[in-house]
């Protein structure tokens, strides 16, 4: 079986990264993960530079550690494949298949709700995922569900409790949408909880991985540290 990571964070660009490109990669390759996507904050969320930055030079930095990572993966290992955490204050959805070119071609992407952008998103071929739909934090000012403008929900969490993820699931099957999981690590090897996803064959690339999460043909797992994945 195959494993991918399909949520991580990395330092420099996520503000709230604890760990490097090099750390986080070196850790999923020991652990036997065939591939990692690194799904850093973009820029209408937790991104580590300064907002007056040119919307270009923003994106050239939001880029750097999936580049750094390509780079690590050939040296050691392990595929890495490019993903991207979008946040509406605190709500969070994970983009995945939407090439680096489209990014650059639209800088009205920081200022389109996203009531109207994630639609669009898809429209374009990307596979939008409502993550920890349930999360309840101090920074949070409600909870908000977006079942008309996704196609799936991350209805396993691994940083998150029982409940959140209970509830997240219940979301995705009253609307019928596709189940993912993820670990939202931030700090490489030092969790406990991981989640992925799960294929029989290994995908070729992001638009191979985006049509099999919507076939179903990639399955969510939890995995305990130093323990076996589990299919959930």
């Amino acid at each position: 079986m195959y494993l991918y990571e399909t949520h991580c964070h990395t330092k420099p660009v996520s503000h709230c990264g604890k760990a490097t490109v090099g750390e986080t990669l070196q850790y999923y390759r020991d652990a036997g993960y065939d591939g990692v996507f690194i799904t850093n904050h973009f820029l209408d969320g937790n991104i580590d530079i300064d907002p007056r930055e040119s919307y270009a030079r923003k994106l050239d930095f939001f880029f750097s550690d999936y580049h750094a990572g390509v780079e690590w993966g050939k040296k050691i290992g392990i595929k890495v494949f490019l993903g991207a955490e979008h946040s509406l204050g605190g709500t969070d959805f994970l983009v995945y298949n939407l090439p680096e070119k489209w990014y650059y071609a639209h800088p009205e992407v920081i200022r389109t709700p996203k009531s109207a952008l994630l639609p669009q998103l898809m429209g374009e071929g990307a596979l939008v995922v409502q993550a920890h739909p349930f999360r309840e934090a101090s920074y949070i000012d409600h909870i908000r569900l977006f079942p008309r403008s996704v196609q799936s929900v991350e209805v396993y969490n691994a940083c998150r409790d029982d409940f959140v993820n209970a509830m997240a699931r219940y979301y995705a099957d009253a609307y019928q949408l596709v189940h993912f999981a993820g670990s939202d690590n931030h700090q490489a090897g030092k969790n406990h909880f991981y989640g992925g996803m799960m294929s029989e064959t290994p995908i070729s690339d992001e638009a191979d991985f985006a049509r099999r999460v919507l076939t179903k043909e990639m399955r969510p797992f939890r995995r305990v540290e130093g323990e076996d994945a589990v299919e959930i």
